[in-house]
């Protein structure tokens, strides 16, 4: 049996590898967000900087393991068996549930999913003890530290607001006070915003860093918390010196306190969420070290865990490792950087695609924001109208290339995170540093007026679909791990491999399906370096390039399912035909987001240029559109046919449509093919070609016009559906033949 649990604290101690990979991936938006949004630096510096906080963080966070220890749950009440069946379902449904938030893309709170994975992991076994026990002295709060989860569930999501509002009003003050153009507005004001964003910076590093370091006594922390204010102030005036010195010296200052900022929150990531990673695998490592050492006589299920209760003196080789291995992932993994894009694709200062659809409540928050702000526009004297309204001309913003916002808004994320954080730690409130910084980009980003009228409702839809998961999260944690313990307590050691195994298969299919969702992302790629890039010409040629590629995948598209619309109708297939429904309508979404970024895009090109293509580029997406449309109005009659089980089409009828559809199909693969080479040596002939493909449809739908008046009733119905399926084809083939005119002007000169 020893050896059992020994096996188990080994995949424990293996699942908090991945757990590191899974949870690094998606905090990195923590820290990286505000210095990637702002290009500050290379992204090798800023990863660099970053390593450095996060091995800092790391020396410092012995202290914060209590959590995993001791405190959701009341060890010396439960038996070493019991917290290992906890153990284990808590690190797998956490690498569950955080690598589906990495694969969307989502930004969600390690702290939360440990927290309501180590309760409902308790909770699970709290109520069996509670029913077996026949003394009927047990209780939840025997069991369960119920205080300080509700402080922490508290604490938690009560910052989703205050940081949202902090953002959004601090941000707004330093944007009346630099305005976008901020520049000009640095010389004498640079020396008081650097000094106050340094002092913050330091101080949440004091506050959140250092107190809990191993290597600071309890002395020296003493003195810190009597001379708080006193250091502070003089941080305050020396940094600001420093920074107006900086300033004179031409050194960009903003840089300087963004990078300070970047580490500060990484080494707070480390040093505070590392718990969440390796605080339960640790726990049972400290757990099978004490049984093995005191509790063997009595038995895994007969030794009280009431050593958890001490403190945690975690092996500095844990540390290390940990602190290699976050640092390795944050270099590699490119879900950390989907999940960054997300943050600063709701962010983000100009407008371009959007990430998030609109909902609902989205459009009714933006009607009742712009009436309500109508109105305090009306109260509000001229003059001051006028000021406000140049200190926010955003078209004066100076943003580095490809940067999603400029450094004041970087600066403010930083320092407004860093202090609410350091606020909550010194008041012994735990919050995550995931909805801190989140929400206060948010805020910063609603001050801004980045969220413009044509953006609003996506960008809202974004926030509340994020906020929505966070609270997701807290629920299947709950319910995950419940359910996962109750397995794993009843079905013993048969249970707990299967649920290692099935762990195992789904984390491998999901990086499949990952692989290939980042390969169909690596296709758009164009249209990121569109976007970064000033250089009109190369711009045009890559957005010539990008439209060649979306018009051959439409065709390429549009080709297989015509095929597809036929043979799924006359193998009377309703599972092709509903699959085909679908697919459709993502490809017109998919068009629709497409062409919005790449209307964006024109308007970076020469203005000539623009004026004497963009009628044509309109062109080319609408032929691409009506030919999504075109083949949706085939379908839907087809299926409908189909799923009312009417007659099937007759063999003669079908023999002469497959005759010219295959016309069609070989005429599409050579429209294809010219339009993604960009050679119209044979545009004549494809032109003429496409007539010769008119006529034959033409005389199939007379012909069948004729047969109409003169068949039996009992096959009008499928008659109607087949001249519907004549005319959509004649239809294509005029589509087709404008998409290559379209493209042909469009591409060349």
């Amino acid at each position: 049996m020893n050896s059992f649990y020994l096996g188990l604290i080994i995949v424990l101690l293996l699942l908090a590898i991945f757990d590191l990979v899974t949870g690094v991936s998606n905090d990195a938006v923590n820290f990286l967000n505000s210095a990637i949004g702002a290009k500050t630096a290379s992204f090798r510096t800023i990863i660099i900087i970053a390593a450095l906080g996060i091995f800092s963080g790391v020396i410092m966070s012995n202290g914060m393991m209590e959590i995993a220890r001791h405190g959701i749950f009341r060890p010396e009440n439960f038996y070493f068996s019991e917290l290992i069946c906890i153990f284990v379902s808590v690190m797998i449904t956490d690498i569950l549930l955080l690598d589906i938030f990495n694969t969307l893309g989502m930004p969600t709170s390690t702290t939360v999913s440990m927290v309501f994975e180590l309760l409902g992991g308790t909770f699970a076994l709290s109520m069996l003890k509670i029913m077996g026990d026949k003394t009927g002295t047990l209780s939840f709060g025997m069991l369960l530290n119920t205080d300080k989860a509700l402080t922490v569930i508290f604490g938690i999501f009560i910052s989703v607001a205050i940081a949202f509002f902090f953002g959004a009003l601090v941000q707004y003050i330093a944007r009346l006070i630099f305005s976008f153009n901020y520049k000009k507005n640095m010389k004498w004001s640079i020396g008081i915003f650097g000094g106050i964003a340094v002092t913050a910076i330091i101080y949440f590093m004091l506050i959140k860093g250092l107190k809990n370091a191993s290597f600071i006594t309890t002395t020296v922390n003493a003195w810190i918390n009597t001379n708080t204010a006193i250091l502070m102030a003089a941080c305050f005036i020396l940094s600001g010196i420093l920074m107006q010195i900086l300033y004179f010296l031409k050194i960009n200052v903003l840089k300087i306190i963004v990078l300070l900022g970047t580490f500060a929150l990484a080494m707070a990531f480390s040093g505070n969420d590392l718990v969440n990673f390796i605080g339960v695998p640790l726990a049972g490592y400290s757990s099978y070290v004490d049984y093995i050492a005191n509790g063997q006589a009595a038995g895994p299920g007969g030794f009280l865990m009431g050593a958890l209760n001490g403190e945690a003196n975690t092996p500095t080789i844990f540390l290390l490792m940990a602190g290699i291995i976050m640092v390795i992932t944050l270099m590699k993994s490119q879900k950390a950087r989907s999940v960054v894009k997300t943050s600063l694709d709701l962010s983000r200062q100009e407008e371009g695609n959007e990430m998030f659809g609109s909902s609902a409540i989205a459009r009714t928050l933006v009607r009742k924001s712009i009436s309500f702000s109508n109105g305090i526009t009306r109260l509000v004297p001229d003059k001051v109208k006028s000021v406000i309204e140049k200190r926010f001309n955003s078209n004066e913003a100076i943003l580095e290339n490809g940067a999603s916002f400029d450094l004041i808004r970087a600066s403010v994320n930083l320092v407004i995170a860093s202090l609410l954080i350091a606020l909550g730690t010194s008041l012994k409130l735990p919050l995550s540093t995931t909805y801190v910084t989140f929400m206060v980009a948010m805020g910063s980003s609603l001050s801004d007026k980045a969220w413009g009228r044509e953006s609003a409702v996506f960008r809202i839809t974004g926030v509340l679909s994020v906020i929505g998961g966070w609270f997701v999260t807290a629920g299947i944690a709950f319910i995950s791990c419940f359910s996962i313990t109750l397995i794993l307590h009843y079905g013993g050691i048969f249970a707990t491999l299967v649920m290692i195994g099935v762990a195992a298969a789904i984390l491998l299919r999901s990086r499949k399906k990952y692989k290939a969702r980042e390969e169909k992302e690596r296709k758009e790629k164009n249209i990121d370096m569109m976007m970064a890039s000033n250089d009109k010409e190369k711009i045009w040629e890559l957005l010539c390039k990008h439209t060649r590629e979306t018009l051959s995948r439409v065709l390429a598209f549009g080709r297989n399912n015509y095929t597809g619309i036929t043979e799924a109708f006359l193998s009377e297939n309703l599972h092709s035909l509903r699959k085909i429904n679908n697919n459709l309508g993502r490809m017109k979404d998919n068009l629709k987001k497409t062409r919005k970024r790449e209307v964006l895009i024109l308007r970076k090109i020469s203005v000539n240029v623009a004026l004497e293509k963009n009628t044509w580029f309109h062109l080319v997406y609408n032929s691409a559109e009506q030919m999504i449309y075109s083949l949706k109005r085939m379908n839907e009659p087809c299926k409908e046919h189909i799923d009312n089980n009417f007659n099937p089409l007759p063999d003669e009828y079908a023999g002469e449509f497959q005759r010219v559809s295959k016309l069609l199909d070989v005429y599409m693969e050579k429209v294809r093919k010219a339009i993604e080479n960009n050679d119209y040596e044979d545009y004549e002939q494809l032109f003429f070609a496409s007539n010769h493909i008119s006529e034959e449809f033409s005389n199939l739908r007379h012909t069948q016009l004729e047969r109409i008046q003169k068949e039996d009733k009992k096959v009008l119905n499928v008659s109607i559906v087949y001249l519907n399926m004549i005319q959509e084809s004649e239809e294509l083939v005029s589509i087709v033949r404008h998409m290559l005119r379209a493209s042909r002007k469009f591409q060349t000169n």
